[in-house]
């Protein structure tokens, strides 16, 4: 219960703070602007990595824990409860969000292309594989408490953000993307965000696999973290 209750309360700042920001800026009249929401998202999760990481791993994504699962760093009975509990956390943070702006300024942070559904798709699926492929070199398994995946996960969100906000909006994570577009009602896009961030994540382990130099990098030969 510690770890789906740490996955909540990430999922739930990462959102409040992220999604907070795009919703802040538009009713602020941009004065947070998109380098500093960029660098929301980057500083949330780089925070909740150092309060969590050593409980849950602060995965905060659903398209992570798949990855875990995938890499073979966590069993895969524990993806539902892990995803349960970050849409729960997300659906919480979103939900608060639309009680404090009932008017919902920027779909309450709802992701939308601004290029193409194919340029957002391909945008989505490469951020999210490259993210992934850093958690998998940076982190000892599916938990993780130090300073390297830290400032390494930030930095690359953050990053990602920067260059793809624009196109794609920059989700990288289905539990982020659907509780604005469901509390908001812009559901439209959302199967990109959805869709996309999964892929990503599950084509990070081969390519993992291709550069590690450990015998058993994301394979059955790793050890499961303690539960």
């Amino acid at each position: 219960m510690k770890r789906h209750a740490a996955e909540f309360i990430g999922t739930f700042a990462l959102v409040f703070a992220g999604t907070g920001a795009l919703v802040v800026n538009q009713t602020s009249n941009g004065a947070i602007s998109h380098v500093g929401i960029a660098l929301t998202f980057g500083l949330v999760v780089l925070a909740m990595i150092y309060a969590v990481g050593d409980i849950s791993g602060a995965h905060l994504n659903p398209a992570v824990t798949l990855g875990f699962c995938a890499a073979r760093r966590m069993p895969w009975a524990d993806a539902l409860p892990y995803i349960a509990s970050q849409c729960l956390g997300a659906f919480a943070a979103s939900g608060v969000l639309r009680g404090l702006f009932p008017q919902m300024p920027a779909h309450l942070g709802a992701t939308l292309p601004t290029g193409t559904v194919a340029q957002a798709f391909v945008f989505e699926v490469i951020m999210t594989l490259l993210l992934m492929f850093v958690i998998l070199r940076v982190s000892t398994g599916a938990n993780e408490k130090g300073i390297t995946a830290g400032i390494a996960v930030g930095a690359v969100i953050t990053l990602e953000a920067l260059f793809g906000g624009p196109i794609s909006g920059a989700s990288m994570n289905p539990a982020r993307s659907l509780a604005p577009a469901v509390v908001s009602g812009q559901l439209n896009s959302l199967w990109i965000y959805i869709a996309a961030p999964i892929l990503g994540a599950l084509l990070a382990v081969p390519l993992c696999r291709c550069v590690c130099v450990e015998e058993h990098c994301c394979d059955a030969g790793r050890a499961a973290p303690d539960k």
